[in-house]
């Protein structure tokens, strides 16, 4: 018998909650940032300069990652809830592989994009 802990929905379920807390403690830091350009344009360029570390990239690149899990992994819960199902059940548990390799390529992409 499997493990639920060794399941693909599992694993959405806890890559959906996961992705959506690690945006929430995120949004603060953005609000914070979107303040500075109130405050004016140096303050702005400053933080603006900030962002060029290569650290602050790769968090970015972390950001995005999140963003398409949660996006992909979220879609998956929407469909599962509100749409009639006949399709057998590994099928829908492909949508864990494809939300998962969504949110690679578009990682990558962003990744190919900033560096």
């Amino acid at each position: 018998m499997k493990s639920v802990h060794n399941h693909k929905a599992y694993w959405a379920f806890i890559g959906h909650r996961v992705s959506g807390l690690l945006l929430a403690i995120f949004l603060p830091f953005h609000f914070l940032a979107l303040g500075l350009a109130l405050e004016g344009a140096a303050r702005l360029d400053s933080f603006l300069v900030f962002t060029d570390i290569p650290l602050v990239k790769v968090a970015e690149w972390g950001l995005v990652l999140l963003l398409t899990l949660h996006l992909a992994f979220g879609l998956r819960l929407l469909v599962l809830e509100f749409l009639p199902w006949r399709a057998p059940r590994d099928a829908r548990l492909n949508w864990v592989g494809w939300g998962a390799g969504a949110a690679i390529v578009v990682g990558a992409a962003f990744l190919i994009g900033v560096f």
